[in-house]
């Protein structure tokens, strides 16, 4: 026997495992690009509440009111969209799980086949496929099934729960900005200093998610700057037009 026939060099081990490592750590930053997409979010969304409040009224009670609605509501909102996706999600694959498990269980030979034909395509040579295909199968054919075929881990299915909890989290950590700076500031800096420290923490969570989701963090920035700055202007413009009409 050569050596480029031997066991260690035609079974694909190591890089079906560097394969499924670099599966879960692109999940976790899904994850995490979403947090910052949440907190991105809830900058905006009660800036613009806020500010537009306080362009009709410099009264702190009519802001406190309007920004813990926008607060409580957006992160309820956030957090409910976020159950719902989640649920989808894990049905379907819920499902899909369930038929993969179905097909092994009514015809072995034809999944064993599917899976000889997997590896085939990933580019091993007939025989090589059919040995990895026997034994992965012989350990847990479900989950190489899983894996080769649909790109599922049966482990790593989303929990809704902790999905729409740290939607909710990740939009107060960023409502918590504008909302404390429009109640706690003087009325006469009060807007120009909100403009000034949203349009900061917008560049910052635009950055970091272009930088997690691989793209250019600057442009990303601008993008987030102009339409947070777009918002606020028109919010603004809003709340003093219907506070000097309605006065």
């Amino acid at each position: 026997m050569s050596r480029n026939d031997s066991p260690e060099t035609t079974l694909p081990e190591a890089p079906h495992a560097e394969e499924h490592s670099a599966e879960g750590l692109a999940s976790k930053l899904n994850w995490l690009r979403a947090g910052v997409l949440g907190a991105n979010d809830g900058i905006v969304s009660v800036a613009a509440v806020v500010v537009g409040v306080a362009g009709a009224t410099q009264e702190v009670g009519p802001i406190v009111v309007a920004g813990a609605a926008a607060v409580v509501g957006g992160a309820i909102s956030m957090a409910l969209g976020e159950y719902v996706s989640v649920s989808s999600q894990r049905d379907a694959q819920r499902a899909l799980v369930a038929k993969e498990r179905e097909e092994l269980a009514t015809m072995p030979e034809e999944e064993l086949e599917e899976l000889t034909q997997l590896y085939e395509a990933k580019g091993l040579s007939r025989p090589t496929a059919e040995r990895v295909a026997q034994e992965l199968t012989e350990k847990d054919a479900l989950r190489a099934h899983l894996e080769t075929e649909l790109h599922i881990d049966e482990d790593d299915i989303p929990s809704p729960w902790s999905a729409a909890i740290a939607s909710a989290v990740s939009f107060l950590v960023g409502a918590a900005l504008p909302f404390l700076m429009a109640i706690l500031l003087p009325p006469s800096i009060r807007i120009p200093a909100t403009f000034v420290a949203v349009l900061v923490a917008l560049a910052l969570t635009g950055a970091v998610g272009a930088y997690l989701g691989g793209a250019k963090g600057t442009r990303a920035a601008i993008r987030t700057i102009i339409g947070g700055a777009l918002a606020l202007a028109v919010t603004w413009g809003i709340g003093a037009w219907l506070g000097t009409s309605v006065a």
